[in-house]
């Protein structure tokens, strides 16, 4: 509680010292904290082990806080600082689900607070030719004027996911839904530290309505690990994806082509599948120039001003460990979202989701032989099943900035086990900003 009020201490202070700036669009300074409490009850499990979502019952509190400051430095441009303090834990430590059922929720080990830098960011727009549009300012951005034709730059420290595979009504766990392969494409290993943050570089080209997208970033230097690795011409990561929008009702809908090229100090599943050991490790056959590659499609269609529907299909070769996200290979998610208006609560917010994960054959046997991921493994022989979620969510706006969301999961064949579950994942999360 103590780090909170040092997050609000910054933010007073700083407004206060830029309070006299000559236009208040050259600054901004925002603030958000969102907590998530999230358990389930007793459920039946044949076996358990390390990596298992333990079968009693469980109550977890995962805590986050951001601070957002930008400054606009000249035209179109603007440095962009975020400090963001995390504690808590998930249930299970954030193992033993693949679809893991809080976004909020990292694999760190201690769940004491901990302050870091989440974001430190350069971003220059150039405007080329079009037509004039105005963007609306957010919590990490300034609003602008900017051409239908025109160029981005981000470079420095950002989440890739800020940036690529983006879904109006699938993509906040702070907001929408909870559960990791309902953030982005399941199968997307998208390249981050523990905590979802890399370093590197992402242009854009925009073009009336269409959009080209393209990064490379850092890697980290072992799986799901908190630092990136400095080897870069050895350990890197490359996105691009092309967006377009389309008219099929009376709304136009958007579609997204993602395609991904990791390279890293990565483990293959083959090879550790033909070790002599009962239990094969995946981390002894780690080695540089390993890659991982991938596709993901992401469509979202709104119905109307108030409501829509989306859908994301995503596939990776699965032959190395997977190295940042988590343990997904194969997924389809699709969904629906309306705000309350209908019931006369506009400022409401209702989703219904369902995702379905699976693995590659080789990740599928390496974990039938008793092998472990950094997220997933029960130690025993798999009964191999897709892993299915449907998620629910209701957000209350009780205040002005500040809701309160009740969330219901249902994951069967946690892990892709049949031998365990199903489990019924209850959550309540309050969320305020400014």
């Amino acid at each position: 509680m103590f780090r909170n009020f040092y997050f609000l201490f910054i933010y007073f202070f700083t407004s206060s010292l830029f309070a006299q700036a000559p236009k208040s669009d050259h600054y901004f300074f925002h603030f958000q904290q969102t907590v998530v409490a999230q358990g389930h009850p007793t459920f039946k499990a044949r076996y358990s082990n390390i990596n298992s979502l333990q079968p009693q019952q469980e109550l977890k509190t995962t805590m986050t806080s951001t601070l957002f400051l930008g400054k606009r430095l000249w035209k179109h441009s603007s440095l962009i600082f975020n400090p963001e303090m995390a504690g808590g834990e998930g249930i299970g430590e954030a193992k033993g689900i693949a679809g893991f059922t809080n976004g909020e929720a990292f694999r760190v080990g201690d769940p004491k607070p901990a302050i870091y830098v989440a974001r430190l960011m350069f971003q220059q727009t150039f405007n080329l030719k079009g037509v004039k549009i105005f963007t609306q300012s957010g919590l990490n951005n300034f609003s602008d004027s900017v051409s239908t034709q025109r160029i981005k730059l981000t470079g420095g420290k950002f989440s890739i996911a800020d940036i690529f595979d983006c879904n109006t009504y699938s993509h906040d766990p702070r907001s929408q839904f909870l559960n990791w392969s309902l953030m982005s494409n399941g199968a997307w290993d998208y390249p981050a530290n523990t905590r979802g943050y890399t370093w590197g570089i992402a242009l854009e080209y925009f073009y009336n309505n269409m959009a080209i997208r393209g990064g490379s970033v850092m890697v980290p230097n072992y799986a799901n690990g908190p630092y990136v690795d400095a080897n870069i011409n050895k350990a890197h990561a490359e996105v691009i994806e092309i967006e377009s929008k389309f008219k099929l009702l009376k709304e136009k809908g958007v579609v997204r082509f993602l395609a991904f090229h990791n390279t890293a100090h990565m483990g293959n599943y083959a090879q550790a599948i033909a070790a002599k050991d009962t239990a094969p490790d995946i981390t002894t056959t780690r080695k540089y120039g390993r890659v991982k590659y991938g596709f993901g499609i992401n469509i979202e269609q709104p119905i109307d001003v108030e409501s829509g529907l989306f859908l994301r299909a995503s596939w990776n070769d699965g032959k190395n460990e997977t190295w940042a996200f988590t343990e997904i290979d194969r997924s389809i998610s699709a969904g629906y979202s309306s705000s309350g208006k209908k019931w006369k609560r506009a400022n409401d917010r209702f989703g219904i989701a369902f995702v379905a994960n699976g693995l590659s054959n080789s990740h599928k046997h390496y974990l039938a032989r008793g092998g472990y991921g950094f997220i997933i493994g029960d130690g025993q022989l798999l009964n191999y099943r897709p892993e299915c979620i449907t998620e629910l969510y209701y957000l209350i706006h009780i205040m002005e900035h500040a809701f309160i969301t009740p969330n219901y999961q249902f994951v069967v064949n946690q892990a892709y086990n049949k031998d365990r579950g199903p489990v019924h994942v209850f959550a309540i999360r309050f969320h305020f900003e400014f």
